[in-house]
């Protein structure tokens, strides 16, 4: 199976421009493809992963990546999928932003070798160019009536768009230009809603060079769930690639958290298991669904492509931890990650498990607190207390920063020091 059947086959083909001359081109050479993201914060989340991973399966057929960074198109706004003008942001911003997301693509993809990617900023070879020349060598080759026709555009008129975003589909259409003349690049990816965008760069391509010039487009679909509520969004926001922002642990369970009737695509739009390991876990979402082969291998794909096999480790470690109740093989490290989220209380020193318990809420009163640690119900880092006497001290400190007190199987709270 060839990289486009492939692509068919994972469903991560939405529109091409030329699908028979774009397989003959790809059977016949190595071409280099270029797929961009504009520095609209400083890091990526998941919703942009699918085209960056599509085109790193082209490098895996031989063919080099170029990883375009928007510093240029990041000041000015995309009106794709928005229905009112984008707040610019700073110089300043953006170029912290191009930073953050300059790590996290260098992680993706392979930079050595004969068909290494390359990372560009398409701020290099817009800033220094003159509002003439943008007009008279750029502009003149992009009709008004053919810009009104984007949907992009279209869909804006009514609300308003401003001259700045108008412009954007030709400074998008620049960058592919530049590309196709400076590293031979032939074919532009993105997402569904970037159609207008890369049809406008091969209609710059065809006019700024003689006819035998070719190249391609093609989009990949948007990621929905199976429920039709939005893909990478949990009750926090969104799921980052950046670890400060979405640890790594709460990125392995964003996954493993996937329903069964969304899992197999997802593994074949994110990860890089064979048509053969796909199908194995197909049919154990079917026949074992309880054991969540599927859902594991898709936490554990995704997690070490983006945070690395240490990191997976240690969510896998904090998962268990959290399921079976034992913390006391934590780091504070592990803890920070794996109760971020959980309601937290600051003591000051060596505190009665009672008084303790009402303090930070744990118990409403004084006497559940009494009946709930008589009962068996509340755990100290992990260990069952019975004695209504115990008090809290340094030992039960997990590095001197932590101690965990879970109340009944899944009420946690953080005591902090």
């Amino acid at each position: 199976m060839d990289l486009l059947q492939d692509l068919q086959w994972r469903g991560i083909i939405y529109q091409q421009t030329d699908e028979e001359g774009l397989n003959e081109l790809l059977n016949s050479e190595k071409i280099s493809l270029y797929c961009g993201a504009d520095p609209t914060a400083d890091s990526l989340h998941i919703g942009h992963l699918v085209p960056f991973l599509t085109l790193r399966r082209f490098q895996q057929h031989g063919h080099r990546p170029i990883v375009l960074v928007g510093g240029a198109t990041g000041l000015i706004g995309d009106p794709s999928g928005k229905s009112e003008e984008r707040k610019l942001q700073t110089l300043e911003a953006v170029e912290k932003n191009v930073e953050g997301i300059k790590k996290q693509l260098a992680a993706i993809f392979d930079f050595d070798g004969d068909n290494g990617a390359i990372m560009v900023n398409n701020y290099d070879w817009t800033s220094s160019m003159s509002v003439v020349t943008f007009l008279r060598d750029i502009g003149k080759n992009i009709g008004v009536n053919y810009m009104l026709a984007k949907d992009t555009i279209a869909n804006r008129l009514e609300s308003g768009i401003s001259f700045t975003e108008f412009t954007y589909t030709i400074l998008q259409a620049m960058d592919f230009n530049h590309l196709y003349d400076h590293h031979n690049c032939k074919l532009q990816i993105g997402g569904s809603d970037q159609w207008g965008n890369i049809t406008t760069g091969l209609e710059l391509i065809r006019k700024m060079h003689t006819e035998e010039a070719k190249a391609y487009g093609m989009t990949i679909p948007l990621v929905t769930k199976a429920d039709g509520t939005k893909f990478g969004k949990t009750e926090g926001g969104a799921i980052w690639l950046d670890p400060e922002k979405t640890t790594p642990y709460e990125f392995y369970q964003f996954w493993i958290n996937t329903a069964d009737a969304d899992v197999v695509k997802y593994l074949k739009y994110f990860t890089y298991l064979s048509h053969e390991e796909i199908e194995q876990l197909e049919v154990s979402v079917k026949e074992e669904p309880h054991l969540r082969k599927a859902q594991k291998a898709l936490a554990e794909e995704m997690t070490r492509l983006i945070h690395g096999e240490e990191a997976l480790q240690q969510a896998i470690k904090i998962s268990g931890a959290l399921f079976s109740g034992d913390v006391t093989n934590l780091s504070a490290a592990e803890i920070k990650q794996g109760f971020k989220d959980v309601p937290t209380y600051e003591a000051q020193g060596e505190e009665n498990l009672v008084d303790l318990l009402v303090a930070a809420k744990i118990s409403p009163s004084k006497r559940q607190a009494r009946e709930d640690i008589s009962n068996g119900a509340v755990t100290v880092n992990g260990e069952k207390i019975t004695d209504t006497a115990h008090v809290l001290q340094e030992a039960d400190r997990i590095e001197g920063q932590f101690t965990i007190i879970r109340r009944g199987k899944k009420k946690y709270t953080l005591i902090k020091y």
